[in-house]
């Protein structure tokens, strides 16, 4: 009789991938609230422009900004359950980086519309994000054609 050692929970890819993004924007999320990787945080407003606070000296946040994050995060976590809600996850995250990124860029950063906060650190790591995560949940659930004798 053989016995095999379970060593994985047996996630499909995007599972993976959903999970993986999750623990990130948690991870950013709570970095965000950290004194010294968040620079300036003496000035973190909870949404304002006026947030002065820097995540790793480069990424304007605010505490708005960091429970963005957290929800993103756990959402993930959550939605990496199914292979289809991880897929969900992926491509509605994706979706909503993608139009984050184009609100940044079509919005005056320092006017009260800018109320997550936003700077252009922000915006291209939010189109960087959209784009990754959209190729995630397309890549990662790709159906593989199989080839038949002709």
């Amino acid at each position: 009789m053989t016995t095999h050692a379970r060593t994985s929970t047996n996630r499909t890819p995007v599972q993976q991938a959903a999970l993986l993004v999750g623990a990130v924007f948690l991870l950013v999320g709570i970095l965000g609230f950290i004194p010294g990787i968040t620079t300036n945080y003496d000035t973190m407003k909870f949404a304002s422009h006026d947030s002065r606070a820097e995540l790793l000296g480069l990424f304007q946040v605010s505490i708005l900004h960091n429970l963005v994050h957290l929800a993103f995060g756990v959402a993930g976590l959550a939605m990496a359950r199914t292979a289809s809600a991880a897929r969900t996850y992926l491509l509605a995250g994706g979706a909503i980086y993608l139009v984050l990124w184009l609100y940044g860029l079509l919005i005056d950063h320092t006017s009260d519309a800018n109320f997550v906060p936003l700077n252009t650190a922000d915006d291209w790591l939010h189109f960087v994000l959209g784009l990754g995560m959209i190729a995630l949940g397309v890549l990662l659930t790709r159906r593989t054609a199989t080839t038949t004798g002709r």
